[in-house]
């Protein structure tokens, strides 16, 4: 059932800060603005880092985080929330909480385990609680396709095997699931970039042009926060899916540049002009 529609929904972010603003809290934070919510956020984690490059990360006191996510579920009428980059254990156990104590929140999770970079950005502890206690609370869940592969414990590499993987995960923790196409090289990639969700038993696909283009910084973030946002203003998840991959298309083809001496710097326009 839809959502009565209310003027501005809130919804919340549960991610680390970026100091690039391309990913986390701020790529987060810039697409529900984009799509038309207000967002408040939940802090995880301080990450020093810049497209390609993470260079450090401090990780929110557990007690804080909790006093974060109570104040503004006390202060505004949250609709959803999504999740990204969790840390730790300690982290994942506080957002379990939450999340039990809330259940009518639509839940997103965007299960960050490592960075683009390589650096680890889930520890083992964590991403067990994860699997076990987070997800089957979730709406939604957005893997791409090596995380995809860590929730199976198995490879993934062929597109009847992706389709498999997204009703496997759909079946086992009775959430929806969109299988990111960002990271498949097989035979129907080179064209197109393909996600696939898996919704009660049914897949869905989502075909965007295959751009040639360096990877963008916070693609997931984005897609993740998008489809939150349009959850939060009473569209089903397959609707939701859709204006959000629709959406992260165009900031892709919009994206910002900015050239120096190697290989410039590229980030998402989280406000593409053809938005609206």
């Amino acid at each position: 059932m839809k959502k009565p529609l209310i003027d501005t929904p809130v919804v919340l972010t549960i991610a680390g800060s970026d100091s690039s603003a391309g990913a986390g809290i701020q790529a987060d934070l810039k697409t529900f603005a984009a799509c038309e919510c207000y967002g408040v956020n939940a802090v995880t984690a301080l990450v020093a880092e810049s497209p390609g490059e993470v260079n450090g990360i401090i990780y929110t006191d557990p007690t804080l985080l909790g006093h974060q996510l109570n104040r503004v579920k006390s202060a505004f009428p949250v609709l959803g929330a999504k999740t990204g980059m969790l840390g730790n254990a300690a982290t994942v156990e506080v957002v379990v909480q939450f999340m039990k104590e809330n259940p009518e929140l639509d839940l997103v999770i965007d299960p960050v385990i490592r960075a683009s970079a390589g650096t680890e950005l889930l520890d083992s502890d964590g991403l067990d609680l994860l699997i076990r206690e987070l997800i089957p609370l979730a709406t939604l869940i957005t893997p791409n396709l090596p995380e995809a592969e860590i929730l199976l414990g198995r490879e993934i590499s062929t597109t009847k095997e992706i389709k498999t993987a997204a009703l496997e995960l759909n079946n086992r923790f009775g959430c929806s699931v969109l299988i990111k196409g960002g990271h498949f090289e097989g035979e129907d990639s080179e064209n197109e970039m393909i996600d696939r969700a898996a919704i009660h038993g049914a897949i869905y696909e989502y075909k965007h042009p295959r751009l040639d283009l360096p990877d963008l910084h916070g693609t997931g973030c984005t897609l993740s926060a998008a489809i939150t946002a349009h959850l939060a203003h009473g569209d089903e998840i397959a609707s939701a899916i859709g204006a959000s991959t629709d959406y992260l298309s165009q900031c892709i083809i919009q994206h910002h540049y900015w050239p120096d001496d190697d290989h410039g710097i590229r980030a998402l326009n989280h406000f593409p002009n053809q938005v609206k």
